[in-house]
């Protein structure tokens, strides 16, 4: 495998054996590899109190406060125009148009990961400074076989300065995206995600096409993803054009967020104003999750509140905005008993 990669490196730089010999060390491809192998995946993960993103029940929790709109979710990406075609069907066929529809829709929501940040990696395999200033540019090494996962793939970088030591992740994700390019993603990062041209984006109620973007140019676990997704949630609680997200596959890892920053308060208070009380009972019993010694988590649990009393607990105990959340919630009830009283009237 050594052997190969010399080859594949010499085609493109032009260097004789013996240069490459000197800038690799005496270490192989091969050596190097064992050793990362040993060194590797020997920390255990480490347990967290709250519940994980991909737990069941918090998953069961996030896909029903995002909402099934299927208008939405099937909404073009650019407005197309042209004749609109139309079809004749049974009743029969239409209920199974629909249920085959949300069945793709909910395969479209389905959520991006929310993992911890990674490690950043600064493994140095050696020191040589005798090959200082032989080149003005670093030296990336790469194992290309095929087979190997990408995170398994090995990439070594030889620094002007003589430093032989293992890439870090910028440079492993412009190297992967080189030798296995995927879709739609760049080799550099683009503009758009700049701390500058995020607000540009937002006054122009962006969002959701930025998280997608994110999702498309980095990993889950990489320091961009992470920030990007961050800053787009504090923007939408700030504005609270929580809606924006609403019937996406990014509200599920807004509503995380919000939870785990004990910052529900905002979202609590546009989901009580659109009368989706069970989506405002369920974001409550995930904050209860994630703080399971809160107040408000600790009555209800003695207690077994449910449904407007959970909602009321929450207030009363740890809302940041009582006030607030106690007119809408109020609003909501008097609008409740209206209605009761126009049926009563309705059918007398």
């Amino acid at each position: 495998m050594a052997t190969y990669m010399r080859n594949v490196f010499l085609v493109s730089s032009g260097m004789s054996s013996r240069s490459l010999h000197r800038l690799m060390g005496k270490r192989t491809f091969k050596e190097l590899q064992y050793r990362v192998m040993c060194t590797s995946g020997t920390e255990e993960p480490r347990k967290l109190d709250i519940p994980q993103f991909n737990d069941p029940q918090v998953q069961a929790i996030l896909k029903r406060i995002t909402g099934l709109d299927l208008e939405k979710v099937f909404r073009p990406a650019r407005e197309k125009h042209g004749r609109s075609s139309y079809k004749l069907v049974s009743e029969k066929k239409l209920k199974e148009l629909q249920i085959e529809a949300e069945e793709k829709a909910k395969v479209r929501l389905e959520m991006p990961p929310v993992v911890a940040e990674r490690k950043p990696i600064h493994k140095i395999f050696a020191r040589n400074p005798e090959l200082r200033g032989l080149d003005s540019s670093k030296l990336v090494f790469t194992d290309i076989s095929f087979g190997l996962r990408d995170r398994d793939r090995l990439i070594v970088v030889r620094d002007p300065d003589g430093t032989l030591r293992m890439a870090n992740w910028e440079e492993r994700d412009r190297i992967t995206q080189v030798y296995k390019p995927r879709p739609r993603r760049q080799i550099e990062v683009p503009k758009l995600f700049e701390e500058g041209q995020l607000p540009v984006l937002f006054s122009e109620e962006r969002h959701e096409m930025v998280l997608d973007a994110a999702c498309t140019q980095f990993e889950p676990d990489a320091a961009d993803f992470i920030r990007v997704h961050h800053r787009v949630y504090e923007d939408l609680d700030q504005t609270t054009k929580y809606d924006l997200l609403r019937s996406t596959r990014h509200f599920g890892g807004m509503a995380y967020y919000l939870a785990k920053q004990r910052r529900i308060d905002g979202l609590l208070v546009d989901i009580i104003q659109r009368y989706l009380i069970t989506d405002a009972e369920d974001l409550i019993i995930l904050y209860h999750m994630m703080h399971p010694q809160c107040k408000s988590a600790q009555e209800t649990k003695e207690k077994q509140l449910k449904g407007l009393e959970l909602i009321k607990t929450y207030i009363q105990c740890d809302s940041s905005q009582t006030g607030k959340l106690e007119l809408v919630l109020q609003s909501y009830e008097n609008e409740q008993a209206d209605s009761t009283t126009d049926q009563v009237s309705s059918t007398s």
